[in-house]
């Protein structure tokens, strides 16, 4: 899947040919530059302060909130005007598209806070994102080659390496070493700030060693590189590829702050036959929920789909489209 889509007029940001062969050979693009530290700095202090009322967000706070995270965060793009923006610009999309081919899904947004003290975060890869629910969230079509999500992860605040930056093991994406559908156990109390070869490392409540096909393998960490973001750069990699963070050493009071936009081809099916999300320990019902649109057209018509429609009242979802 490496089709360059059509473009409307104006800036064209796809992946050049020597960034796509890099793309696919490590796994990963960037990072690049879609805000000014300044900018964003200003943006992310008053997102930050609209985003506590949630009376038009997509999931209740009811059953969602567990001891390490709070799910109903998710897809805050659905009912924010910054986020709805952010999602589809087209310094993202274009290069998404690069990979993915012109018709494409934004199916989830998350947020990842790490404030002063916080571990790092497991080392990971996600094809299906069973790994916590047991449940697939995602589904390639058959016989396809490809699985897992191109990820967007965004630093809204600096993302230094003593703040928690991503880390990836370059080219590990094409292998996956965990299985998601075992099941991981869910102990906030005893797989937070777990010493894991001399790094605290969780991964919100689970283990992800569980998941491991051979009980005796381990990450090569030699090969690991930290992605330093600035505020307001981009990352754009595979969900199978390696990747973990650093703590936060604390050494700043500021806390550092991601955000994740997924996009998957239309072709591939969101949620499949599921009515709620169950995960982290809380749960939150898909009533609301429609994947975006960003990028040429569904012809598919499995999944529900989100469509903008005032600034107040950014999204309203309509019911997949049967054949």
């Amino acid at each position: 899947m490496s089709a360059r889509p059509d473009r409307a007029p104006g800036p064209d940001f796809s992946l050049s040919p020597e960034e796509l062969a890099a793309f696919h050979r490590d796994g990963y693009a960037g990072p690049f530059t879609l805000y000014e530290p300044d900018e964003i700095n200003k943006i992310w202090s008053r997102t930050r302060r609209e985003l506590l009322d949630r009376s038009a967000a997509v999931y209740s706070d009811d059953a969602a909130v567990s001891g390490a995270t709070n799910i109903s965060n998710y897809d805050r793009h659905l009912d924010h005007a910054f986020l709805a923006d952010h999602v589809t610009r087209p310094e993202i999309v274009h290069r998404v598209a690069s990979v993915l081919g012109p018709d494409v899904l934004c199916w989830r947004t998350e947020f990842f806070p790490k404030y002063p003290g916080d571990e790092g975060t497991d080392w990971h890869q996600a094809d299906t994102f069973a790994n916590a629910s047991g449940t697939p969230q995602i589904q390639w079509p058959g016989g396809s080659d490809f699985g897992g999500t191109i990820t967007v992860w965004s630093a809204f605040t600096e993302a230094s390496a003593k703040m928690g930056a991503l880390q990836f093991i370059p080219g590990t994406h094409r292998t996956m070493h965990y299985d998601e559908t075992k099941r991981m156990h869910y102990s906030p109390d005893r797989n937070t700030s777990v010493d894991k070869d001399g790094v605290r490392r969780g991964f919100f409540g689970y283990d992800y060693r569980e998941l491991q096909i051979d009980p005796n393998w381990k990450p090569d960490e030699s090969q690991a590189v930290s992605m330093e973001l600035r505020a307001g750069q981009f990352i754009v990699f595979w969900s199978t590829l390696m990747h973990a963070s650093h703590p936060h050493e604390g050494g700043t009071k500021d806390m550092r702050m991601g955000f994740a936009s997924r996009y998957v081809p239309t072709s591939v099916r969101v949620y499949p036959d599921t009515a709620a999300i169950e995960e982290y320990g809380g749960r939150v019902s898909l009533d609301r929920y429609g994947a975006v649109l960003v990028s040429g057209g569904d012809e598919h018509g499995h999944n529900r789909i989100a469509e903008r429609t005032t600034r107040d009242h950014l999204f309203t979802t309509r019911p997949p489209v049967r054949a």
